[in-house]
């Protein structure tokens, strides 16, 4: 039978590797595999697709049959942190979102008028006038959700029923819940644009029966008493107006003068809301019968022969004028005049007759009704403190010097004239010359590792240098050293090919110290020298017939383990 070790080594990559031990063949190849993981994560993270939101601020029906379409067209998909939006590959969501509008969704938690499109066989009067009022409602909400600032709303609306057997009939009311945007709020124009919307799309309803609410509770919408209330947030916020003008105006006339930063101004306002009515009633003197008013008249005519009297004289035009106006005072009394001597017929009385004129004029009244106006301003405190002027003097050197009276003086009349100054409303101007305390702007300088641009750098580059990391450290970790455990043999077989005899004399001079290679006496011992050969002989064949295995005994030598038996 031939002898193993004279049959031919494998060659090649097969005879480098099978002269590596259990350890090095595991940790080559854990190492290679680790290398080819890494790669393949760096290449799937760079290939990575870009998400962008689909739909976002859905309610759950929506979400829930948005989210089964997505699977069913095998769309990829993904939430935000909170569940808030949905996210889908961006290049992909112009498409999807047209091809779910074509199913129509999300279809939206509000429906409109569109409700009445539904109508079944059978609905009773209520059941029609109860959807009616949610079509209205859902109208409404749509409206008010298109308001930039409000994110959400809903609408309630309180219609009673109409009867004509009703002596009074109750009026309408609506509530509307508002939520914002964060970071937005509603300002007044809007807020009244809201209750003049929900109040004019009712019939009936007053914007005094709207109420706004939003998301915390807080009414937003004024109460229909808050006049009576005292002071609301209206009147603070007129009287910051109010101070804010005269503030301005301070400034304004002050800033040209000594600086823009060099003058400070506070403005306290006193205003008066308090509504007042005044009604006041005039009479004027009695005035001269042609221009007073007869309101009413009264002739009474006594005597003997008033009864049967006839009337008497010549007949023509005379006879037939009215009588003549009383020339008696307005307010005098009755008087009886009596006209003893006259005779019938010449438009006097008849002889012991009595005649009583009793005359009304109207009274001459004047009634004046004057309201007082709301907000107006009783008293201005103002209190103005300007900085020191600047005074170069010769030497071109820049110093602080205080303002003279006579500059104080002028400032002080120009800002009493600037806000109204009134001696007999009790205003007070006080105007301070003192310098200002020097404010040095430290610029805090933001280190390098933290400024925005630099973390979002670092960002982008965390992933493909942690991969390029963890790639380094398995390759000179496990791969490298298997690699040179593969290179050395190699390099062993060439020097044995060369030399067998010169190759295991170099090893032998390098371990001068391993008995097994060395003469155990002198060199003039024959017997010694002999040993010494054959063993060399023997060790030289051994190199010869199975280089790789010598390449192994002389690795462990050199690592200071034992070789295997």
């Amino acid at each position: 039978m031939q002898d193993v070790a004279s049959l031919p080594a494998p060659s090649g990559i097969g005879q480098r590797l099978a002269g590596l031990d259990r350890g090095q063949r595991l940790r080559l190849a854990v190492g290679v595999v680790l290398f080819v993981a890494i790669a393949v994560a760096g290449l799937v993270l760079g290939r990575q697709a870009e998400w962008r939101v689909l739909f976002s601020n859905l309610s759950d029906k929506d979400g829930g049959a948005v989210v089964a379409q997505l699977t069913t067209m095998n769309v990829p998909y993904k939430y935000t942190e909170g569940g808030g939006a949905i996210l889908v590959p961006a290049d992909r969501v112009h498409d999807v979102r047209l091809r779910l509008a074509s199913q129509g969704l999300p279809r939206g938690s509000v429906a409109g008028f569109e409700m009445m499109d539904a109508g079944r066989f059978g609905m009773t009067q209520f059941q029609e006038r109860l959807t009616f009022q949610r079509g209205l409602e859902g109208e409404l909400t749509r409206s008010i959700q298109a308001v930039s600032s409000v994110a959400s709303a809903r609408v309630h609306l309180a219609l009673p029923n109409q009867n004509g057997f009703f002596r009074e009939q109750q009026k309408p009311s609506a509530s509307v819940l508002l939520s914002l945007h964060p970071g937005r709020s509603l300002d007044k124009a809007q807020l009244a644009g809201i209750v003049h919307l929900v109040a004019s799309s009712v019939p009936e309803m007053s914007p005094t029966a709207v109420s706004v609410l939003d998301d915390s509770g807080k009414l937003l919408s004024s109460a229909p008493d808050a006049a009576a209330s005292g002071v609301d947030a209206e009147q603070l916020q007129q009287t910051r107006q109010v101070e804010d003008l005269y503030t301005r105006r301070i400034l304004e006339i002050l800033e040209p003068l000594v600086g823009k930063d060099n003058v400070k101004a506070q403005v306290t306002a006193e205003l008066d809301f308090s509504q007042t009515e005044q009604t006041t009633e005039s009479h004027r003197p009695n005035q001269t019968p042609d221009s007073s008013a007869v309101r009413s008249q009264q002739i009474v005519e006594s005597g003997p022969g008033t009864a049967n009297a006839q009337p008497a004289g010549v007949p023509g035009a005379t006879t037939n004028q009215p009588p003549a106006q009383s020339t008696a005072p307005i307010n005098a009394q009755a008087q009886t005049v009596a006209a003893a001597g006259q005779t019938p017929g010449a438009g006097g009385l008849a002889a012991g007759a009595k005649r009583e004129s009793i005359t009304n004029y109207e009274v001459d009244k004047t009634v004046r009704v004057v309201k007082g106006a709301s907000g107006v301003v009783k008293r201005v405190n103002a209190a103005v403190v300007v900085n020191h002027q600047s005074v170069t003097d010769e030497k071109g050197k820049s110093t602080k010097a205080p303002l003279s009276d006579a500059q104080v003086e002028k400032m002080t009349a120009l800002v009493r004239e600037a806000i109204g100054f009134s001696k007999d409303r009790g205003d007070s101007v006080n105007l301070v010359n003192a310098e200002f305390a020097a404010v040095k702007d430290e610029a805090v300088a933001t280190p390098l590792w933290r400024q925005p641009e630099v973390l979002e750098t670092a960002r982008s580059f965390a992933w493909p240098l942690g991969l390029a990391a963890m790639a380094a450290v398995v390759f000179f970790g496990a791969i490298r050293p298997a690699l040179k455990s593969v290179v050395q043999p190699a390099a062993s077989a060439t020097a044995s090919s060369e030399g067998p005899g010169a190759q295991f004399a170099a090893v032998e001079a390098d371990l001068p110290e391993r008995p097994q290679l060395m003469a155990p006496g002198s060199a003039q011992d024959p017997v010694q020298t002999s040993e010494a050969e054959h063993r060399l002989e023997e060790a030289r064949k051994l190199t010869r017939d199975n280089p790789a295995a010598v390449a192994n005994i002389v690795k462990a030598w050199m690592n200071g383990e034992t070789p295997a038996a």
